[in-house]
């Protein structure tokens, strides 16, 4: 049985004083739960400020992107082994808004992949279909595309260190969601390519989380679903009740 996991995306959001208070708000509220694995990620000026609210708790920390050079002349840039030092478990990759607002190619991500699991970050992938691909029905053809770019080289063994957020870019932030029914579906597909090309073992285990507009009020119907395994939540992240009420959904 997976164990359902939800981490919050604070995207571009909040300053070094509500970023503690948003951290040592979900710490209180969480308190000792077990039955459901949290991270929070927020923007890199704040990692080691939530750091040190998350020390001691059950909330583990993430980051929001790296580079895949540990080091260099690479202004601006952050790498993995960065992360690291000041503390993250995760790093989400290949967040649609990189890829489509800033012409991230499953190629580079795959470069990042590599790097991350390499220095001792477990990953969140992210993959999804823009509205134009899921008219055109596309949708399967995007995400089998990305998970051969993404997933390139790696051995059924990374995968453990792996987890996977769905999230249609149709759905991020414009209010509109994919349906639980929706939502199995593409899971369901994304879980059958790992499958195919890793092993029912590593595709048993594999997380999968939803990401696009999940709120208190329809976490629950998505996290029921079959191969829904949690969420990768953004704009509701950024509020303590909204976020645990989330978390307290993937329990039920």
């Amino acid at each position: 049985m997976r164990k359902k996991f939800v981490a919050g995306n604070w995207k571009m959001f909040t300053t070094s004083a509500t970023a503690r208070q948003l951290a040592a708000a979900v710490v209180r509220g969480l308190g000792d739960e077990q039955g459901v694995a949290v991270a929070i990620c927020p923007p890199f000026p704040y990692l080691s400020i939530v750091a040190e609210t998350l020390q001691g708790s059950r909330v583990v920390l993430g980051a929001q992107n790296c580079y895949h050079e540990q080091e260099g002349a690479f202004t601006g840039e952050v790498s993995p082994a960065m992360l690291v030092d000041v503390g993250c478990r995760y790093v989400i990759l290949g967040h649609s808004e990189r890829r489509h607002k800033l012409g991230e190619t499953d190629a580079f991500i795959n470069r990042k992949v590599h790097a991350a699991l390499a220095a001792g970050l477990d990953v969140i992938l992210c993959l999804g279909e823009t509205l134009e691909e899921r008219q055109a029905h596309r949708t399967e053809a995007v995400l089998e595309a990305q998970l051969m770019g993404s997933l390139a080289g790696l051995e059924a063994a990374a995968l453990r260190r792996m987890v996977l957020a769905y999230e249609p870019v149709w759905a991020i932030g414009t209010g509109q969601n994919a349906t639980p029914q929706q939502a199995q579906q593409a899971h369901a597909f994304i879980r059958g390519h790992i499958r195919q090309h890793f092993g029912a073992e590593a595709a048993s285990a594999l997380l999968i989380q939803y990401g696009g507009s999940v709120k208190p009020d329809n976490a629950a119907s998505l996290f029921h679903q079959a191969d829904v395994d949690g969420g990768l939540i953004g704009g509701a992240s950024l509020n303590a009740d909204h976020f645990l009420a989330i978390v307290r959904a993937a329990l039920a």
